[in-house]
C-alpha cells in the first residue's frame, strides 16, 4: 500500500528553555514523511517550498525513500517560515512570526504515482487544499486521516466541517477537541466529533499520552517517560506519520489495528523530542523504534489479582 501525505516543508526557528535555533528544517509533512521512512513505508509528500530551500535537505529525504516528486519549487519564492518560543512547561508556546510565504497560494499538484495512494493524511493546512487533494486523487482512498487545529476552527469553520465530514479518523488535541465539539468532557467531545464523519477520533493530551474513540470503544496510552525532552515542536506530525505508516504497512483499519497504530505512532513522537527540530527523527533506526515500543508494551502491560 501506498500513503500521500500533504502538509508544509518548511522552515523553523525554535527557542525552549534548553537553547534556540537559527532557521532549520520543519513542517508537517517533513516529520511525516521521515517518521514513514523509518518504518520503510511507501511514502510520497504532496507540498510546496521556494527557491531559498537548500538541496541537501531534499538530498536527506530521497535518500531515505521518501518520494518528493509532489514537492513543487517556486524558484523566485520564499519557503514557509515559523518561529516559536516554548515556556518553561513546553506544552505552551508564543508564536514569533508566521511567514506563509509561497504557501500563501499554494495549489497542491499530486503525483501520478501517488493519485491511486489507499491511505491520505491531510496534514494541518488549510481546508480548502485538504478537499482540493481529496477532489485530485483518482478514487477515494482507503483510509483518509486528517490532522487540523483551532486555527483553522476560528478562520474556516464550513470549510473545515466539509472536510471532517469526509475523513475516516481525525487527529487533534483536547483543546482543539473541547472547542471543535463545545463540550468539556473528552468522552462528549469524540462523540460529537464522530457524528460530524470520522470513525475514529484520536485526542492527543502531549505528555498525558492519547486517546482512541471509536463507536463507544475507547483506548487510551500514556506518553513515554523521557530522561531528555528538548523541543517539541513536530511530535504531533510525527505522531501522525507514524500512526498512518503503520496502517499503510498492515493494511488493516480496524479499531485493534489503530490500538497498536496509535503505539507506534507514540513511539515515533517520542524520539522527535529528544533533540531541535527533525534532528533526531533522521538519526532512527528500526532497530531503536521496535526497541521503544517494547518499552511502551512494558509500561503498559500488568496483571491484576482480584
Amino acid at each position: 500500500m501506498k500513503l500521500l501525505a500533504v502538509g508544509t516543508v518548511a522552515f523553523d526557528a525554535i527557542e525552549t528553555p534548553f537553547g534556540k535555533t537559527d532557521k532549520i528544517l520543519g513542517g508537517a509533512a517533513t516529520y511525516i514523511g521521515l517518521a514513514a521512512s523509518v518504518m520503510k513505508t511507501d511514502v510520497s509528500l504532496v507540498s510546496v517550498i521556494g527557491g531559498d530551500f537548500p538541496q541537501h535537505y531534499l538530498d536527506m529525504m530521497t535518500s531515505k525513500g521518501i518520494n518528493i516528486d509532489g514537492v513543487e519549487m517556486i524558484k523566485d519564492g520564499k519557503t514557509f517560515f515559523w518561529s516559536g518560543k516554548y515556556h518553561n512547561d513546553l506544552n505552551s508556546r508564543d508564536t514569533l512570526a508566521t511567514e506563509l510565504n509561497v504557501l500563501e497560494n499554494f495549489d497542491p499538484k499530486i503525483p501520478e504515482s501517488a493519485k491511486d495512494a489507499e491511505v491520505l493524511l491531510l496534514g494541518n493546512l488549510h481546508p480548502a487544499v485538504q478537499l482540493a487533494v481529496l477532489d485530485r486523487m483518482e478514487k477515494r482512498p482507503q483510509l483518509v486521516i486528517l490532522d487540523t487545529m483551532n486555527f483553522w476552527m476560528d478562520l474556516t469553520w464550513d470549510l473545515l466541517l466539509e472536510v471532517i465530514a469526509k475523513t475516516d479518523v481525525i487527529t487533534i488535541n483536547d483543546e482543539e477537541a473541547r472547542q471543535l465539539s463545545g463540550e468539556y468532557s473528552l468522552v462528549k467531545a469524540a462523540q460529537k466529533i464522530h457524528d460530524m464523519g470520522p470513525e475514529f477520533v484520536i485526542i492527543k493530551k502531549g505528555e498525558h499520552g492519547a486517546l482512541l474513540f471509536n463507536d463507544g470503544k475507547i483506548f487510551a496510552i500514556p506518553a513515554l517517560p523521557l530522561e531528555e525532552v528538548f523541543d517539541p515542536t513536530g511530535a504531533g506530525d510525527t505522531f501522525a506519520g507514524g500512526f498512518a505508516a503503520y496502517l499503510t504497512k498492515n493494511q488493516e483499519f480496524t479499531f485493534e489495528e489503530m490500538k497498536s497504530a496509535l503505539i507506534v505512532g507514540s513511539a515515533m513522537a517520542s524520539f522527535t523530542v529528544e533533540k531541535f527540530g527533525t534532528q533526531r527523527l533522521e538519526e532512527v533506526t528500526e532497530a531503536e523504534m521496535i526497541g521503544r515500543i517494547k518499552q511502551f508494551k512494558e509500561l503498559t502491560t500488568f496483571e491484576v489479582k482480584l
